[in-house]
């Protein structure tokens, strides 16, 4: 069975107004790195996942998630 992270990160990006650029700037990585991890090919590290919480005032849960068993 594989594994898939839910990201909510895009949604929460474009609600706090920003781009990619802007929101990559202010936690220290490329702007593609902010777009591989929206589109679910890169797992933040817990770092990373942190410090994009905190650029976006959030708890970590509201932009990842283990998907729920059905």
């Amino acid at each position: 069975m594989s594994e898939r992270l839910l990201v909510m990160l895009r949604e929460r990006r474009s609600d706090a107004g920003l781009t990619q650029g802007e929101l990559a700037d202010r936690v220290g990585v490329s702007r593609k790195t902010i777009n591989t991890v929206e589109n679910g090919v890169f797992v933040p590290s817990t770092l990373l996942a942190l410090k994009l919480a905190a650029a976006l005032d959030c708890a970590v849960e509201a932009l990842f998630a283990l998907p729920q068993d059905e």
